[in-house]
């Protein structure tokens, strides 16, 4: 991506022509937050996978504060050939958060909530689980700005392990990180395209009935290493391994 110091803004559409204009949200933030000034550069993304560098031209402060901008670069990323989707555990308090910031920002490509027999969080079909799915959401698209990326991962909802067993079926390869695993992830040889599904169990640990599910199903378990990983941190370190195996990080 052009421009490495550059803040990143989502927007819904990247502009057709060579000016543009920034409102809502993030505008908001970038003249009350960031106090962008003209001259200064951005970038816009529409967070699949197309981005414009820009130039500001004049910001318009107030209670519906916007930023004119002129495009002077566009550029497009191709989504990666091997698409990695982490399916992650519900966690208590803001532990499932930190595992969703960290795993966008070492390229996750969709995370999917599991509500796995352990987690001590439950999400309801009612309001409360609106709320918690709408901020591991609004974790994802900061994190992704953050982190610079073109493509900011779907966070899609909540599944019960059944679904999850499905979705481990239709993959290219499924993998459960599983710490009493014979077989380590390094030791695999991963499919070059597709889905791969990644599985990350509660603080508790998948139980035994859960992990005969998915392994009927087709995943795999393994472990990362010889150290036993929280269930926040344990997707990003496993993307980091997939990176450096694959031309994910190409």
């Amino acid at each position: 991506m052009p421009g490495t110091t550059a803040p990143v803004f989502l927007v819904a559409e990247l502009p057709a022509g060579s000016s543009a204009v920034l409102e809502g949200d993030e505008a908001r933030h970038a003249v009350t937050v960031r106090r962008m000034r003209a001259g200064e550069r951005l970038v816009l993304s529409d967070g699949a996978g197309s981005a414009a560098d820009c130039v500001v031209t004049s910001v318009r402060p107030g209670r519906a504060p916007a930023l004119e901008l002129t495009v002077e670069e566009r550029w497009s990323e191709p989504a990666p050939s091997l698409r990695v989707t982490v399916a992650q555990a519900l966690a208590k308090g803001d532990r499932g958060e930190l595992a969703v910031e960290l795993a966008t920002e070492a390229g996750a490509d969709k995370i999917l909530p599991w509500r796995a027999e352990r987690s001590v969080a439950r999400w309801d079909d009612g309001p409360r689980g609106t709320k918690a799915l709408s901020r591991w959401r609004d974790t994802a698209r900061s994190a992704a700005k953050q982190a610079r990326r073109s493509w900011v991962p779907e966070v899609a909802e909540p599944a019960g392990t059944p679904e999850l067993a499905a979705t481990a079926g239709k993959a290219a390869m499924a993998l459960v990180l599983e710490g009493s695993a014979g077989q380590r992830l390094t030791e695999l040889s991963l499919p070059p395209e597709g889905e791969l599904l990644l599985v990350v169990g509660p603080e508790g640990g998948i139980t035994d009935h859960e992990l005969a599910q998915l392994t009927a199903a087709g995943a795999l378990p393994v472990r990362l290493g010889p150290t036993v990983l929280r269930t926040s941190t344990a997707a990003a370190v496993a993307l980091g391994a997939l990176g450096a195996m694959t031309s994910r990080w190409a």
